[in-house]
């Protein structure tokens, strides 16, 4: 059976390529339909697409993938962007007012000039715009206030130009609509922030495999934004300088990593081992020894990007961690020790309420940015069935209004009068005949002029003859 009424979205993200579709439900929920994943590493790095045929490739595989399921046809989808050049710029741009209240109309002219601001091998994908300073008092609103002059901070998020177009190059050669590209980290955050985090303060840290991204909040406003080029697959790599290949060392990690690794020990020795497939030893002392290196080289850049920020001492929520690395042991521990901040929490999983694929949809932090987005859609992605043409064999009339009940009626008492005046006819004409062969009959009685004039002399030549004899 076809589903009707869904949501589709799909991710590129630097480890896998995942696409998703889901039915909103009136409580509010979101109920997944379906949902596939296809290897990303050969066209993705760093979050940005480097090959526009194999992305395409990829893209063709999931939208069928994901209408096999549905049992009906993607229209569009809602498609995520991220990668390691996107960055936040801040503008400013002051005006003197003609009038004592400020217009929406002279806002909305500062925020057009805002979109020319020039910022050199950068496009602007979305503005964020901060507080208004009107005659020395900052409004989040300025329409309406008195004032003779207003200055408007905006927060711009800007990145390489190749991000962009490379990712809708790869949709349009896989001949795939795109329903709205949406800014991924945003996504992400109103996807798994609580309101009081988003008020109150606090720096959302997605710890993916190529890049990490940081987001600073307050007051419900995003402040900050930077992409880090660094992790998960970078302590891959790592673990790798232990004579390892990639596949061996990304399991030992998600094993055994540890950012804080503590090992007990006998006699002064390591007494703890793992065994890899070929069978050769290597101890948990060894394997932590790399992997609490590279955690804490990307905890410090973190943490130096919170500072950058300036709002590090204005955190009141503290920091939450999410995405597939942030699963490696004790990493909210060390992040904690280096920052000395109160709070740090792990998000798991987003904050609204998703049902099925439970298996597919494991609580990890790995699927959070997908179901972000799928949550973040509106519109129906589904494509209009065409309306269906009646097949008419060649020779065979087929009646196209077969199921017009009042013209069923109106051909019924068509059929009836026929009938009506064909019998009236046919009684007509049935008389008709009797009548005719009646005055035949009457008329064959009655003799004709030339036997009546026969019959005259016969009785006049043989009249008295007759007589006498008798």
């Amino acid at each position: 059976m076809a589903t009707t009424d869904f949501i589709a979205a799909i991710e590129l993200s630097s480890s896998k390529l995942s696409g998703i579709a889901g039915h909103r439900n009136s409580d509010g929920s979101m109920q997944i339909l379906a949902y596939a994943t296809e290897p990303s590493a050969s066209f993705v790095r760093k979050g940005t697409v480097y090959n526009i045929g194999k992305a395409a490739q990829g893209l063709t595989s999931i939208v069928n993938k994901l209408e096999e399921q549905l049992k009906c046809t993607i229209a569009k989808v809602y498609v995520g962007i991220g990668g390691q050049s996107m960055r936040t710029v801040v503008n400013k741009i002051g005006r003197m007012s003609d009038t004592e209240v400020i217009s929406q109309e002279l806002i909305d002219s500062m925020n057009d000039e805002n979109l020319t601001y020039p910022i050199v091998n950068m496009d602007i994908l979305e503005v964020v715009p901060q507080e208004y300073e009107i005659d020395n008092h900052l409004y989040a609103d300025p329409v309406g206030v008195t004032g003779t002059s207003v200055t408007g901070k905006f927060l711009n998020i800007v990145a390489s130009p190749s991000l962009k177009k490379n990712l809708e190059m790869s949709f349009s050669q896989a001949k795939t609509e795109i329903a709205d590209l949406l800014t991924a980290p945003l996504c992400l955050a109103h996807a798994v922030l609580t309101e009081t985090e988003l008020r109150s303060g606090c720096a959302l840290v997605d710890l993916g495999a190529d890049t990490t991204t940081v987001m600073v909040y307050k007051n419900n406003l995003l402040r900050y934004l930077c992409v880090l080029p660094l992790g998960g697959s970078n302590i891959t790599r790592d673990i790798t300088s232990l004579q390892l290949e990639e596949d061996e060392a990304e399991r030992l990690k998600l094993h055994y990593g540890d950012a804080l690794y503590q090992e007990e020990t006998e006699d002064g020795e390591a007494s703890t081992t793992v065994m890899t497939e070929d069978g050769r030893p290597i101890r948990l002392s060894e394997l932590n020894d790399v992997v609490g290196a590279r955690a804490e080289e990307i905890l410090a850049n973190v943490w130096n990007q919170i500072k950058l920020s300036g709002y590090e001492d204005k955190l009141l929520a503290g920091i939450v961690l999410t995405g597939g690395a942030s699963n490696l042991r004790h990493i909210d521990e060390a992040l904690l020790r280096l920052s000395k901040q109160r709070k740090i929490r792990t998000a798991r999983f987003v904050q609204d309420t998703v049902r099925g694929y439970q298996t597919e949809m494991p609580q990890d932090g790995t699927r959070n940015t997908l179901l972000a987005l799928l949550l973040a859609g509106k519109e129906d992605c589904r494509q209009p069935e065409e309306p269906k043409i009646p097949h008419i064999e060649p020779g065979k009339p087929v009646d196209m209004f077969r199921d017009d009940e009042d013209l069923k009626a109106q051909e019924e008492e068509n059929r009836r009068k026929k009938e009506e005046e064909d019998r009236r006819r046919k009684e007509e004409e049935k008389r008709r005949k009797e009548e005719e062969k009646k005055k035949k009959k009457e008329k064959d009685g009655k003799p004709n002029w030339f036997q009546r004039l026969a019959g005259n002399v016969t009785e006049e030549l043989f009249g008295d003859n007759d007589e006498k004899m008798s």
